[in-house]
């Protein structure tokens, strides 16, 4: 099962633009976050940036689900 989700992932990363895209941006955001999260202090504006970058996150992984869904 787990291994079909993977193929269907590689195949519309290779063949949808908009999926590509989308997955590109959430790898560059979970790096971002990533480097907010080791952090051990972070500035109020940091906060909202962090916020802000979780929100775009799961804005994307909302939209790469339904793209998902639709080719299941």
């Amino acid at each position: 099962m787990q291994q079909d989700s993977q193929s269907l992932v590689q195949s519309l990363f290779d063949q949808n633009p908009r999926f590509r895209l989308l997955y590109e941006e959430h790898r560059l955001l979970e790096k971002d976050l990533d480097s907010l999260t080791r952090k051990s202090f972070l500035t109020p504006e940091e906060e909202l940036e962090k916020r802000k970058l979780q929100k775009l996150k799961l804005a994307g992984k909302d939209e790469m689900e339904r793209i998902l869904s639709n080719y299941r």
